[in-house]
């Protein structure tokens, strides 16, 4: 399965026109609590995830292998106590062909960031960074925000909002 193409025209609102009457959970909308860093500011892909409390090791590995036009979403755990995402990462991201990523948590270097040839949302941003313990699994189902978000799901993020489908969606 391949990435739509980061610079593809959607609309998150238009999709949500389309999907509103979904009852059965494969189109789903995340809270509206993310803000947006990266230098690119509309993004989608299938998504690959990474699951880890403070300790940004495994989103380090993550980002410094092959993206593929993929979402690396994050479950910080809401954390807003250390800085999971910062200009390094965020390079190799974009280095790497990342077309996104998505933090349950905080992010840092701001400038850096908004350089970044990424898409980024996160909670905020603190400059404390993590301590790397080794902990954290990659691609299992997250819980970001009580929605689901599963690898192989495709993500969409613009201005509007993040949605949510099992499918990739038509622009």
């Amino acid at each position: 399965m391949t990435a739509a193409p980061s610079s593809a025209p959607f609309s998150t609102c238009d999709f949500c026109d389309e999907h509103k009457g979904d009852m059965s959970g494969s189109f789903r909308v995340l809270p509206p609590v993310f803000q947006s860093f990266g230098g690119v500011a509309a993004f989608a892909g299938p998504v690959s995830t990474v699951k880890c409390h403070e300790d940004n090791t495994q989103v380090k590995a993550a980002v410094e292998s092959p993206g593929e036009g993929r979402v690396l979403v994050v479950d910080g755990g809401g954390s807003l106590r250390r800085a999971l995402v910062g200009g390094n990462l965020a390079a190799a991201a974009a280095r790497n062909g990342w077309a996104g990523l998505v933090v349950d948590g905080c992010v840092r270097d701001v400038a850096e960031l908004n350089a970044a040839a990424v898409g980024l949302r996160a909670l905020g941003l603190m400059p404390l960074p993590t301590e790397r313990r080794g902990e954290g699994q990659r691609d299992v189902a997250v819980q970001i925000q009580g929605v689901w978000v599963r690898p192989g799901d495709w993500l969409y993020a613009d201005a509007d909002g993040i949605v949510v489908s099992t499918q990739p969606l038509a622009a």
